[in-house]
């Protein structure tokens, strides 16, 4: 392979996950020849995308919206189901809410309010929906959908990033496997060609304009340390190993700013026994524990440490997950008792889960590493605790306690009923908050503020949209409406640079 390719692209993005494809497919729509690079080999392609159960959040006006996106719908389904009417504003308050209204109001406004057409440009390229029923619950044959998170990929993020390919193959995107990007080249102040490192040595490809859109700093130990601190040395990588800063690093390296929570990150509940990285090989998120809502976490002394009733998981788990890492060795205990064991999520029910099961209360502390005195007074009091009420897990039903702490503010049911079940979980970490500067065009912005002609970014690299909290499904949902907007951006600048040279 030659160490210098001619300038054959003009558009090149560094990534290969949802928001990478988005960008490409994006800018092959308004006329550029794409290339796309992917860090990985062909069969670790996707990035974290293909480790999402692919939930992704998105307003709707109406059921119509929905039945737009899942075409397949029939009349006799659509009159079983009840999803509550979820508009823009509505998700933007819920990501002002989670976040202590620190996200960017512009970006957040942008994400928030195109969510919607960018959803039904991804159906109309190929991607195959479906309802999310693990956000349901069915009673008198209708299925209620809570926690406004009632659409996911067909076949989750496998799906999604298989769905995805095969559409930037119908258009001739190129896309290179084993070639992590490795420094961005400038000439003129304007990127003009992007060095690659590949098997056989490192080759320049020249370039009208880059798209960043690999990736945040979660599998790279030493910056998670820096930035996040020492103690997520522990924490598993729920993703892909390749999310290691690279696009960090190189937009920084030409003047990038920085932006965002840098010393925060997406992190939830995740099995114990979970791999150190994402597995290729058994890919959809099987490893995180999300029904702890219904449940007690319980640490190794036997005692509760946060509220796990405070709100809807997928407007907590995203912060639980460094709770637990704060636990004594880094894990604790989701408990469930018989009454609520058949609402769990399917996660809990597949073979690679693991748990411990008792028919008393007492028989399963003895089974746990816990202080087992503390574990069962935690447990008598928080029996006592417990009010009277209706349960109703479709809504935040205020059946919470009353005189302990933390407290339980929603579906709170006496742990009473055999068998017992104990499901030991540690820290995974998902994605970091901390990123660059873009604007809604998805323009990488320098130090003074101002764009850097030819440079773009999407997905886990902007920073701004997310501060120590996150809700569900928003991941995927950023990452598809910056994107695109960095796709088009992208090839209209290399368009109106190439018309202004042809009249000079």
């Amino acid at each position: 392979m030659s160490n210098e390719y001619p300038l054959q692209y003009d558009v090149v993005v560094v990534g290969a996950g949802n928001a990478a494809l988005c960008a490409g497919i994006s800018a092959k729509e308004e006329g550029a020849n794409v290339l796309i690079l992917e860090r990985g080999p062909q069969h670790k392609r996707g990035g974290n995308s293909f480790f999402t159960d692919g939930a992704i959040r998105t307003a709707f006006q109406n059921l119509d919206d929905i039945r737009e996106i899942i075409p397949e719908m029939t009349d006799e389904e659509a009159a079983r189901i009840q999803i509550p009417i979820y508009h823009a504003e509505d998700f933007y308050n819920d990501l002002m809410r989670v976040t202590g209204g620190k996200s960017d109001p512009q970006l957040a406004k942008y994400m928030t309010g195109q969510s919607t057409q960018v959803v039904k440009w991804m159906q109309r390229n190929g991607v195959i929906f479906e309802l999310n029923e693990n956000q349901s619950f069915e009673k008198d044959g209708i299925l209620t959908f809570w926690g406004n998170l009632p659409l996911k990929t067909q076949n989750k993020g496998v799906g999604l990033i298989e769905q995805l390919n095969k559409r930037a193959e119908e258009l001739g995107i190129d896309i290179w496997y084993q070639s992590r990007a490795v420094k961005l080249v400038e000439e003129n102040n304007q990127i003009t060609a992007i060095q690659i490192e590949q098997p056989d040595g490192v080759v320049t490809v020249r370039t009208g304009s880059v798209i960043l859109a690999c990736g945040g700093f979660e599998a790279n130990k030493t910056m998670r340390a820096r930035h996040l601190g020492s103690e997520w040395n522990a924490a598993i990588v729920r993703g892909t190993e390749y999310n290691t800063g690279d696009g960090l690093m190189m937009a920084l390296d030409i003047g990038a700013q920085p932006y965002g929570d840098w010393a925060g990150c997406h992190s939830i509940g995740t099995d114990c026994k979970a791999p150190e990285v994402g597995d290729f090989s058994k890919p959809g998120d099987i490893y995180k524990k999300s029904s702890f809502p219904l449940g007690l976490l319980i640490n190794k002394e036997g005692k509760r440490f946060v509220d796990e009733g405070a709100d809807f998981r997928n407007y907590t788990y995203a912060k639980y997950g460094r709770e637990v890492l704060k636990q004594p060795g880094g894990m604790a205990y989701q408990i469930f008792d018989a009454q609520v064991y058949p609402l769990l999520r399917k996660e809990y029910l597949i073979e690679e889960a693991t748990f411990v099961k008792a028919d008393t209360i007492e028989e399963l502390a003895d089974m746990l590493e816990v202080d087992k005195t503390q574990f069962l007074q935690t447990i008598r009091e928080f029996n006592q605790a417990v009010q009277e009420g209706a349960y109703n897990p479709t809504v935040k039903d205020g059946k919470g306690t009353a005189g302990i702490t933390p407290p339980k503010s929603n579906w709170a049911l006496r742990l009473e009923e055999g068998p017992f079940y104990a499901y030991p979980v540690t820290c995974g970490i998902t994605f970091t908050f901390g990123g660059i500067h873009v604007n809604t065009h998805g323009e990488v912005l320098g130090k003074e503020g101002t764009p850097i002609p030819g440079l773009y970014a999407a997905g886990e690299m902007v920073g701004g949209l997310f501060y120590d909290n996150y809700p569900g499904g928003s991941g995927l949902m950023s990452g598809a409406v910056f994107g695109k907007a960095a796709g088009a951006s992208a090839s209209r600048y290399v368009r109106e640079k190439t018309q202004s040279a042809a009249s000079q």
